[in-house]
């Protein structure tokens, strides 16, 4: 017990002389692995910097972030990425290890490698993977080269074509928009969706442009309890996948088609080869997150996605040597050995604002205390730890306002839908009004 326990406080040798640049185009203040990125590499003594529209968020409230930059705007062209980064690295002494945190930062950062490459240090893959592996109508030909299992995929071309397909891939079918990383904001269209007819089907097709990309019909590949997996790495300079794990996903936000809110790892070696025989197929190299769903019927897992960055739930796996995905990016970029993994199967993962009665049990364990900067077995919240107590608590008052106009706006619906009621009704059964004969009303009512 007390050479597991020497062996658990050990951390990574990372280059503390060595930045960090976290990069996050997408506007989402609640984006928790933007939080377990600045908390990973700060309490490592990286000196963490941000590009994120983070101001409304509980991310600024780390101890571990040394300074927060403006990113570029949505939508921003690759030369206006390249000019917020280069104003970044003016700033600093030395060149720092950049990792984008979304599909669109992802996408710009391999795209601009050649121009990027001497102010920042970058994994290098091949040019035109990360956009490739991120645009969900070419998963099926990556899956198809590596010889991995994906779910028949259409493309339809019309509305009608749309429908037809639910009629083909049956019922439900998933839709997905073939770039998300473009979908706007505040339109209520969701990156992936479960529909359950044609007539949904055509709806989605009808706003393609307002999507920004393709409309992808995808069969629903049934699964029972617990199908749902992932799998997280770091493919080297080398190509050997170091850091991450396969974990299952327990709860989803929303459900079937969201986030995870809930994981566990979950050791599976012939998962973990699938994920390395997709990395290797494609000659990438730097973080990624795939995702899975294992076939009731079959058993074969589907990659579903395959993601160019860290996924949020990313410190699920987090070792017995404190190594995760992002350790390992700044380790392998600074040449720097990797430790031995330390494998914690069973370690739990949860976003509190979505799970809380979950959280409240991960809580009755021990995950963080105070001052505590190595890996619980138990597991982590997304938000609330010990030793950087600002964000959980940011993050709860938020919660709270934010629950609060949400209660008052569906109790002004509900006001307004049982006063609309109430007044229907009442023309419904209100006496017909008709003139008098001596210039007075009279009601006519039914006798």
């Amino acid at each position: 017990m007390g050479d597991r326990q020497a062996r658990v406080t050990l951390q990574p040798p990372l280059d503390t002389r060595i930045p960090a640049v976290l990069l996050r185009i997408d506007r989402n203040p609640f984006h928790h692995g933007t939080l377990g990125a600045v908390r990973s590499l700060g309490r490592a003594g990286i000196e963490v910097h941000l590009v994120a529209d983070d101001r409304e968020s509980p991310v600024r409230r780390s101890r571990y972030l040394h300074r927060m930059h403006a990113p570029p705007a949505p939508g921003a062209s690759l030369a206006e990425v390249a000019a917020v980064l280069r104003r970044v690295a003016h700033r600093l002494t030395g060149p720092a290890v950049l990792i984008p945190l979304d599909d669109a930062g992802a996408l710009a950062v391999g795209a601009l490698y050649g121009e990027l490459s001497d102010r920042f240090l970058l994994p290098r893959t091949a040019a035109g993977v990360a956009e490739r592996v991120a645009d969900k109508a070419s998963l099926a030909e990556v899956c198809a080269l590596a010889g991995v299992a994906h779910p028949t995929t259409l493309a339809p071309e019309s509305a009608a074509e749309a429908a037809g397909a639910v009629h083909r891939l049956g019922s439900p079918t998933v839709a997905k928009w073939s770039r998300p990383w473009l979908l706007p904001r505040d339109t209520g269209l969701r990156s992936t969706t479960v529909i359950g007819s044609p007539h949904e089907a055509a709806a989605l097709f009808e706003r393609r442009a307002e999507a920004g990309s393709p409309l992808l019909l995808q069969a629903f590949v049934p699964g029972a309890r617990g199908a749902d997996w992932f799998v997280h790495g770091c493919a080297g300079r080398d190509g050997v996948v170091r850091g991450g794990g396969t974990g299952r996903k327990h709860r989803s936000w929303p459900r079937a088609a969201g986030l995870t809110v809930s994981g566990e790892w979950s050791a599976d070696p012939a998962l973990r080869a699938a994920a390395a025989q997709v990395v290797s197929a494609l000659e990438y190299r730097g973080i990624f997150d795939l995702d899975f769903r294992r076939d009731a019927t079959t058993g074969a897992y589907h990659l579903i996605d395959f993601n160019p960055r860290p996924g949020a739930q990313f410190r699920l796996f987090t070792d017995g040597a404190g190594t995760d995905v992002v350790r390992a990016l700044h380790l392998d970029l600074t040449h720097r050995p990797v430790p031995p993994p330390e494998p914690l199967p069973g370690r739990a993962f949860v976003v509190e604002n979505y799970a809380p009665l979950t959280a409240l049990r991960l809580l009755s364990l021990p995950v963080h205390l105070p001052g505590q900067r190595t890996p619980s077995p138990a597991g982590e919240l997304a938000w609330h730890a010990g030793d950087d107590p600002g964000p959980g608590a940011a993050l709860r008052r938020q919660w709270r306002r934010h629950l609060v106009r949400r209660l008052r706006e569906g109790l002004g619906r509900r006001a307004r839908t049982v006063l609309t009621s109430l007044s229907s009704r009442a023309r419904d059964h209100a006496p017909a009004v008709l003139p008098g004969r001596a210039g007075r009303e009279r009601a006519v009512t039914d006798a």
